[in-house]
């Protein structure tokens, strides 16, 4: 009996940490299903959140099938409104012009010259705002150019009128108030290539504070009928919009000849722009505080009607300088040069023949640096600026072996 109850102690002795080791398997079973269960939660998280994006995707996919299944929308501006909800519309680029009906909605807000978009069968589907063309926003000059009234040369009479008449109406109105008149309405600088007439343009623009829009005659000269003369009107609509405001139309002569009796569809297309641009300039609507400055080498050219006073009331010549005129624009044009003693902008004045422009004075001095530069020179001398003019002239007379032998470049910028 007592061996027996000795045998069995020690199994009732184990028995604790056999049950406490499978407690705590157990538990580290438990503890890994958990883990197992977070992780799982969080792909499951994940998955839904792929989900919802790659829905979204689908629903993007599908909206945009949608618009490629449906029918381009066309513009076009309403001519006319009719009797029994009708209007007379004409469909930009092919001027196709077609009678359709509009809707009640439509036809309560809808009125002629509005712009809507219709579709293949020409039925108005929506209104359009009417805002300014893209195309004269561009024209907008929004930063200043770097060329100011000291860098204009020999051109100090001019620069005086251009100055009277777009700088003091805007900074001195009550100069004119109180004299009981109009400040001039326009300016029309002419004179031959080169001679500084866009450079003033430039000036006024970088000393007023109006918004300066600037643009080529070529620019309005369109290829559709009615699209320059509506050009035309947006410009002036953005100036008043802005004013005060310069507009300046540089190589007016492309869209201001005389007109003639030409039945040609192009030249008929820039006489309808040419008179919107007439009306605009003095027309039966007040223009504002909106001056105007053109240029042009072609003066003769011009129709009678743009340069009667009330559209051009100034015609100032812009001719090539004088030798005091000479002088001045070499020293503008060579007070950043490094010159040698022997330079005197005097000398170079009395260098140069008359009819040498401005533009020819600043080629002069660009390439006697560039005769000081091929010979490794750090300073300009008179014999540069020599060689220069002498490789204008030839460069004029439409030969240049002379200068081409020195190893120097055949043609002028």
């Amino acid at each position: 009996m007592t061996d027996t109850a000795d045998s069995a102690t020690p199994d009732s002795q184990s028995r604790p940490s056999t049950d406490d080791d499978e407690v705590e398997e157990l538990q580290n079973r438990l503890t890994n299903v958990e883990e197992q269960n977070e992780e799982l939660q969080q792909k499951v998280a994940s998955a839904e959140a792929e989900k919802k994006k790659f829905a979204q995707r689908l629903d993007r996919i599908k909206r945009e099938n949608e618009k490629l299944k449906q029918s381009p929308l066309f513009v076009a501006t309403v001519e006319e409104t009719l009797e029994n909800q009708e209007v007379v519309i004409r469909q930009h680029g092919n001027n196709q012009e077609a009678v359709t009906e509009l809707t009640n909605e439509l036809h309560e807000d809808i009125e002629p010259h509005d712009r809507v978009a219709v579709d293949n069968s020409l039925n108005v589907v929506k209104a359009l705002t009417d805002e300014t063309d893209s195309r004269a926003r561009v024209m907008e000059v929004t930063g200043s150019p770097d060329v100011a009234y000291s860098d204009i040369g020999g051109l100090n009479e001019q620069l005086l009128e251009v100055r009277e008449t777009v700088e003091k109406p805007i900074t001195e109105p009550e100069m004119f108030d109180s004299l009981g008149i109009d400040p001039p309405n326009g300016i029309l600088l002419h004179g031959p290539p080169g001679t500084g007439k866009t450079l003033i343009a430039k000036a006024v623009a970088q000393k007023t504070d109006a918004t300066f829009i600037q643009l080529a005659g070529s620019d309005l000269a369109q290829k559709f009928i009615g699209e320059g003369a509506k050009l035309v009107r947006d410009l002036f609509k953005l100036a008043r919009e802005n004013e005060p405001a310069v507009i300046f139309i540089d190589e007016i002569d492309a869209i201001g000849g005389t007109r003639n009796n030409s039945k040609t569809s192009g030249d008929a297309e820039v006489q309808r722009t040419l008179m919107q641009l007439l009306n605009e300039m003095d027309g039966f609507d007040d223009r504002g505080q909106v001056s105007i400055i053109a240029a042009t080498n072609r003066v003769d050219m011009l129709d009678d009607a743009i340069l009667r006073p009330g559209r051009f009331d100034r015609l100032i010549e812009v001719d090539e300088p004088d030798a005091a005129g000479r002088e001045q624009i070499f020293q503008i044009h060579t007070r950043d040069m490094k010159l040698a003693d022997s330079v005197d902008a005097e000398d170079l004045a009395d260098l140069v023949e008359d009819g040498v422009t401005g533009a020819d004075i600043d080629a002069i001095c660009t390439e006697a640096g560039m005769f000081a530069i091929r010979n490794e020179r750090t300073e300009v001398t008179a014999e540069d600026f020599e060689n220069a003019y002498e490789k204008l002239q030839d460069a004029r007379d439409g030969g240049a072996d002379s200068t081409a032998a020195a190893g120097t470049p055949t043609a002028f910028a």
